[in-house]
């Protein structure tokens, strides 16, 4: 007879007093599997690895070498310096047991919902229309530079050595590097302008920034082909879809021949009556593939493109002489919907 495996209680809150953190734990480490609970684990996971700096893959790979929940923790708080503060701990633990957020972080998030609004009446006809959008100057051309060098860092090459970027980078996977937390990275992250304009399409400012990856798009030359993704969707496409919101941040200037991000415009809108149209026996991302074309999207250095995620989506061949640089960023409600059959 089969058993289900006992996972840790969400309110056991270990050594870093985290509610859920040594549930999800236990669960990742012995396989996640259908539970009743699940949209609540989602959430819960979302909110911790944002609140705590971490990426989703870094964590799903360190869990795979199934070390003790203290050697987790310990991992966690390295990641952190150290140190996590006191205030990033109960704010957390507010969001997973539906408590109102501290009064120091309201401080913050009203601060947040009195700045003057950065997207105005076009740009957000725009996004109810097309579902996307670009906040333009999200950082500052100092902070891009820095942040661009980040990448180059990372893959141990450089703007002036274009016989370098024939081969892949030591954390690239596929356009993505697989870079978290570095200074650099926390300045968009922590940018009010990046923040107001994810508050105004959500109509909330109380919103957790994740901690995504960087992305490299090298030009296509001889033994270096483009290697995707190709047009896909990060969200399940079982009806209803609920709003998400993602976005990409360009280090560099972009044209359209440049590997640019690229969508197709207004599907979040018709994205049903797409489906009912997708031949029986298959499946809706290869059908996007052989049916739809999308548009790029050009950018400056600077330019954060935000998109509704129920936007086919993904990154284009690069066919210029100049890689495409990026840092991926994304901001949700603590109470975000989440689907949990997927498709």
């Amino acid at each position: 007879m089969s058993h289900l495996p006992t996972f840790a209680d969400s309110a056991d809150q270990g050594r870093l007093g985290l509610v859920w953190l040594k549930r999800l734990w236990s669960q990742w480490v012995v396989g996640h599997g259908a539970r009743a609970d699940a949209v609540a684990a989602w959430r819960a996971t979302k909110v911790l690895l944002s609140g705590l700096n971490l990426g989703v893959e870094e964590v799903m790979r360190w869990c795979g070498s199934r070390a003790s929940f203290e050697e987790f923790e310990d991992w966690v708080l390295e990641c952190n310096g150290g140190a996590i503060d006191p205030l990033t701990v109960t704010r957390i633990n507010a969001a997973l047991t539906g408590a109102p957020p501290p009064p120091a972080i309201r401080e913050r998030l009203d601060a947040i919902e009195r700045l003057p609004d950065v997207l105005g009446p076009a740009e957000l006809g725009q996004w109810h229309e097309q579902g996307w959008v670009v906040l333009p100057n999200a950082i500052d051309a100092a902070a891009c530079a820095a942040a661009a060098q980040v990448v180059w860092d990372a893959q141990g090459m450089s703007p002036e050595r274009p016989e370098e970027w024939g081969r892949f980078g030591p954390r690239q996977q596929c356009v993505f590097v697989q870079l978290f937390r570095h200074p650099a990275l926390r300045v968009a992250r922590e940018s009010p302008r990046v923040h107001k304009a994810f508050a105004q399409l959500w109509g909330t400012a109380d919103l957790w920034m994740t901690t995504d990856r960087v992305g490299f798009n090298p030009p296509e030359r001889s033994g270096l082909q483009f290697q995707g993704p190709g047009i896909h969707w990060d969200v399940s496409l079982v009806q209803p879809i609920p709003l998400g919101i993602q976005g990409l941040l360009y280090l560099s200037d972009t044209t359209a021949e440049q590997g640019a991000f690229a969508l197709v415009p207004g599907m979040h809108r018709t994205i049903g009556d797409w489906l009912d149209s997708v031949p029986s026996g298959e499946h809706p991302q290869h059908f996007a593939a052989r049916t739809l074309t999308m548009t790029p999207i050009a950018g400056k250095a600077g330019d954060l493109v935000i998109w509704h995620h129920a936007l086919p989506h993904g990154p284009t061949p690069n066919r210029s002489d100049q890689p495409r640089l990026v840092q991926y960023l994304k901001m949700f409600p603590a109470d975000f919907g989440y689907q949990p059959e997927w498709l």
